[in-house]
């Protein structure tokens, strides 16, 4: 009956909601029940504690299990009036569960196979923490429960193949095998032997009924003692004991009042509507307090270590960076400004990594097979492998989509900062987890190489025209595009600081001269946008650019100005970032009509409109030197002016509209 207890609310919940689609996880309630029952280490009354097990509903349309279990088990932020509200506006009960909306959510799984993947990032997160503060603050298992649709996305089997390569023990994955998707059976599309392929991943696998409490304590038992991840094959009927039971209505279609209620008597439910006897709630509520004794072994065991040592795990877990950060970077800038070095920012990226990681043991980087052309390796981190769990460098292979999964899983779970990179183009690739990212308010970094024509001969497959706007156009993402060395430096600091904005960091392979010749302590970065070159005389014109396309503009200046054309450059390396500072601000960097505004860079003019045209611009008065198409094949100068994307071109663009 505590099974059926979640059934029965489920089941109330969408038939009120009355809207379709939700994903009905009845199936998988007897598992549910002997993980938080006898097996799972978490404290529903302070499910944010550090070492707790994380469970993770990988099926995007199991909301109703979760939300069931936090109520049954007496989570405070889940009460029975929002389980009533389940997918209304302002309840915590979302269409999908939201990591921002309720504590004990681990993480967004609406998009299927997301939840998988991220699981590999927590369990990964688990062992670099282990190795570095000690199983006595770090020592827990991830518990994943994933369906049909999760093993189908392409994503799984990234996360598979990397969950088996690195041997991530602790991580258990039940899959809901009810062979059932929305289209009706699997067999219409799949024939994949599950069983077989996580095995030939490197995973230990067992074959039980997902339905027989015994069998399933029986496997979570004998999976915690392997030395591999564990996926556990539970065969599960859909919408158990209803008609439309083993059906693909069983996803949540199930409003029709008759069928309810013969689904209910079929399982022996007697109570009214949303009421839960006393004795199964109490039953429920203390699984769900069982955690607070290990959860106050915990704190007693965090009380036991050094002043210092409880201080850098706190500092570590909140993600709050080192005092040592700022100054670290303001020495660095220092020694570029004096430099000059002409580096591409791909390489500047690495500059400022090998300061920074030194001074941040938490930072994990790595590469999806790209490590020297990403310049994301630093001689300090040592690799992350089955033999040294204090590596802070993972080779992700040619997975994109798999690592940025994996990223959000690591910051999700607190105390680790990931950076991973691939070429920008490739951000394709990663896109579904990037917008994950966002919508999670994850502060992710993704180093995006290659970011322009500029990397001249791979050709228009590899050279990312659209991918900045794209990114750009993605909420509560902050999209960096350096112009040197010192602004990489600056958007590096402003990243890791972030506790709620993941970061897009555009970079070149071509190297670009230091613009920022000044030294100067402030972050200049951190306003957006500022002015790298003053006009000369009347200011007749503004031009406007990012990363490799700022120094165009510089020279642009020079010709302009010897014809008496006084010329202000404004470098933007975060629209984000300038759209954030007041109206003061934003007035003083792009003044009321007047001059001339022209933007100039290496992508699509699609966003810059509205600093061309909006800011008190006039449309009649600005242009836009850029790519209008794709790009080609040849070296980085010949496109350059093929494609007009010159310095002579800009000038001639001001001319033109003064």
């Amino acid at each position: 009956m505590r099974a059926t207890a979640i059934r029965a609310l489920a089941l109330d919940a969408v038939a009120k909601a009355n809207s379709g689609h939700t994903g009905m996880p009845i199936g998988m309630a007897d598992v549910a029940t002997v993980l938080f029952g006898n097996h799972l280490k978490f404290d529903a009354k302070n499910p944010d504690w550090h070492d707790r097990d994380r469970f993770i509903l990988s099926a995007g349309h199991g909301s109703m299990l979760i939300y069931s279990l936090l109520y049954l088990c007496g989570d405070p932020e889940v009460t029975l009036e929002e389980i009533k509200n389940f997918r209304q506006s302002g309840a915590k009960t979302a269409g999908h569960p939201e990591n921002f909306l309720l504590k004990a959510v681990e993480t967004t799984t609406g998009p299927l196979g997301q939840g998988i993947s991220n699981s590999v990032g927590f369990a990964m997160a688990e062992e670099m923490l282990r190795a570095r503060f000690g199983k006595k603050l770090v020592d827990h298992h991830t518990y994943v429960i994933a369906g049909d649709g999760c093993l189908m996305e392409g994503v799984s089997h990234e996360a598979i193949a990397l969950a088996g390569r690195y041997e991530l023990s602790k991580l258990i994955v039940f899959w809901d095998n009810n062979d059932i998707t929305i289209d009706g059976k699997v067999s219409l599309s799949d024939r994949t032997d599950q069983v077989a392929r996580f095995k030939a991943a490197g995973w230990d696998v067992q074959e039980i009924d997902g339905h027989n409490p015994a069998e399933i304590d029986a496997a979570i038992t004998a999976a915690k003692k392997s030395n591999q991840p564990s996926m556990i094959a539970c065969k599960t009927h859909i919408a158990l004991g209803h008609a439309a039971q083993d059906t693909s209505k069983g996803h949540g279609a199930l409003t029709n009042a008759d069928q309810n209620t013969a689904a209910k008597d079929a399982w022996g439910w007697t109570a009214a509507e949303f009421d839960i006897p006393a004795d199964i709630k109490s039953w429920w509520e203390e699984a769900g307090s069982r955690g607070a004794a290990d959860r106050a072994e915990w704190e007693a065991r965090l009380a036991e270590q050094s002043d210092s040592r409880q201080k850098e795990f706190a500092r570590t877990m909140a993600g709050e960076t080192p005092k040592k950060l700022s100054a670290t970077i303001k020495a660095l800038k220092k020694q570029i400004s004096e430099g000059k070095p002409s580096v591409a920012t791909r390489k500047a990226s690495e500059m400022a990594l090998e300061v920074i990681n030194p001074v941040m043991p938490e930072t994990c980087g790595g590469s999806a097979d790209l490590t020297g052309s990403n310049n994301t390796l630093t001689g300090d981190m040592g690799k992350f492998d089955t033999d040294n769990r204090k590596g802070r460098y993972v080779y992700w292979g040619i997975r994109e989509h798999g690592m940025a999964a994996a990223m959000n899983g690591m910051s999700l779970h607190g105390g680790i900062r990931p950076y991973g990179g691939t070429f920008m183009a490739f951000t394709d690739y990663a896109r579904p987890a990037m917008r994950l990212a966002a919508l999670m308010k994850t502060p992710t970094v993704f180093v995006m190489t290659h970011d322009s024509i500029g990397l001249g001969e791979d050709g228009p497959t590899h050279q990312p025209v659209e991918h900045v706007a794209i990114s750009r156009a993605t909420p509560n993402t902050l999209v960096f595009r350096p112009a040197d060395a010192v602004e990489t430096a600056e958007a590096w600091e402003i990243a890791l600081t972030q506790q709620s904005t993941p970061s897009v960091l555009s970079l070149t392979r071509q190297n670009l001269p230091t613009v920022r010749t000044e030294h100067k302590t402030a972050n200049l970065v951190e306003k957006g946008a500022y002015v790298l070159a003053e006009a000369e005389g009347k200011r007749q014109a503004i031009l406007l650019a990012t990363g490799s396309e700022v120094e165009i503009a510089l020279a642009a200046r020079d010709l302009l100005q010897a014809e008496g054309i006084g010329t202000r450059v404004v470098s933007m390396p975060c629209w984000e970032l300038f759209e954030a500072q007041d109206e003061s601000y934003r007035r003083r960097i792009l003044p009321p009509a007047g001059p001339v505004r022209v933007a100039v860079e290496a992508g699509i003019r699609f966003g810059w409109d509205k600093w061309l045209c909006g800011e008190r611009g006039n449309a009649k008065k600005s242009g836009f030197v850029g790519m209008e198409g794709f790009g080609a094949s040849a070296p980085a100068e010949v496109l350059y002016e093929k494609f007009g994307i010159t310095a002579q071109a800009v000038a001639d663009k001001v001319k033109d509209l003064l």
